[in-house]
């Protein structure tokens, strides 16, 4: 370590230089990585707020609530308990001539069952009538306010935002809570259908009938529009990051090593082990890795704190230690490449010199 130190302060703009590369990949893995984290959480936010763990769907609706209905007799033997709630949901589209348009989802509730009585308020009250809705936060961003009347879908009934709820996000659109009595009105499908779901906070439910064919809620979200791409996409990325540090401070300690077999021939002629010097390459590289990634914790933090509200970043504590940990792993492997090289230095040479 002492060796390590020495040298990084005698050379300071030369390992200035690694620790700026290794600052950089860290504070774009862990960029990538809330931005990852943050999508992936505006596509599940509602099902994790309503503790969701089974869905059940039409069996023809390719396991998407959006396109699901089901029936007064698809639902006629199902048990709806405390755990279990209908849902109807449909897209629409929300204007209003002072705000601007929004693409959201329109969840309609039964005010007897528990997700209605689990909505996490930021403002104002739940609905209590057909006419009434409850609004996702985004809409309170983009400068909606309660009082506000809504046109959906260019219906002629004008629905009043009456709260904003917290959480409030499936498969990233803001959700709009409404009666499901409003959702067969925007719906406007088959005179006898009840619900586009029902949802179980149960993992043992199962209800299977007629159209209805129950799913763990795992597999209703793989199947989200775009959503294992996503993540796929920003798992690939983030891979390919680590193994560009990797290389970035393999060739580093491999150059710089080389440039120094010299100095270490000498040493290991004045009987200093071979085993000094490749814990002294090791600790340099540590001690770079974690000076590089410190500085990158500290941007993101920042950069975390700048952005607004509507930037779906989620800086977690689980990104910061894997991300910190995968590095500095990186960096120790990077080390051990130019160790044979090490191990091989020949004191006969500093002497014949």
């Amino acid at each position: 370590m002492f060796l390590a130190i020495k040298e990084i302060k005698r050379e300071k703009l030369r390992y200035g230089l690694i620790i700026l590369m290794i600052f950089l990949i860290s504070y774009l893995i862990f960029i990538l990585s809330s931005l990852s984290i943050g999508l992936a959480s505006e596509n599940t936010q509602a099902l994790e707020s309503w503790n969701a763990r089974q869905v059940v769907l039409n069996k023809n609706a390719n396991v998407s609530m959006n396109q699901s209905v089901l029936t007064k007799s698809d639902l006629q033997k199902a048990t709806i308990g405390k755990d279990e709630a209908l849902l109807g949901q449909t897209a629409v589209v929300v204007k209003n001539k002072k705000r601007p348009q929004i693409s959201a989802q329109f969840i309609g509730l039964k005010k007897t069952q528990f997700i209605y009585a689990d909505q996490e308020m930021i403002a104002g009250r739940r609905a209590k009538t057909s006419h009434e809705v409850v609004a996702d936060q985004a809409f309170k961003i983009k400068g909606y306010q309660i009082g506000d009347k809504l046109e959906l879908n260019g219906s002629k009934q004008k629905y009043t935002i009456v709260g904003f709820a917290k959480n409030a996000k499936i498969n990233i659109a803001p959700i709009i809570y409404g009666s499901l009595s409003a959702w067969k009105t925007l719906r406007q499908g088959m005179p006898n259908m009840a619900a586009s779901a029902i949802i179980s906070r149960n993992s043992d439910y199962q209800y299977n009938h007629e159209n209805g064919k129950t799913y763990p809620i795992k597999t209703f979200i793989n199947k989200l529009p775009g959503y294992t791409a996503q993540n796929m996409t920003f798992e690939l990325m983030i891979g390919f990051l680590f193994v560009i540090s990797l290389i970035i401070i393999a060739v580093f300690l491999y150059i710089l090593t080389m440039q120094k077999m010299h100095n270490f021939a000498v040493m290991r002629a004045q009987g200093i082990p071979s085993s000094t010097l490749v814990k002294a390459t090791i600790s340099q590289s540590i001690i770079l890795v974690v000076v590089g990634v410190i500085i990158g914790l500290l941007a993101m933090w920042l950069t975390a704190k700048a952005l607004p509200a509507a930037v779906p970043m989620s800086f977690t504590p689980t990104i910061m230690l894997s991300g910190a940990g995968g590095m500095l792993l990186t960096g120790i492997i990077g080390s051990l490449i130019p160790v044979r090289s090490i191990l091989k230095v020949d004191p006969a040479k500093a002497i014949g010199e």
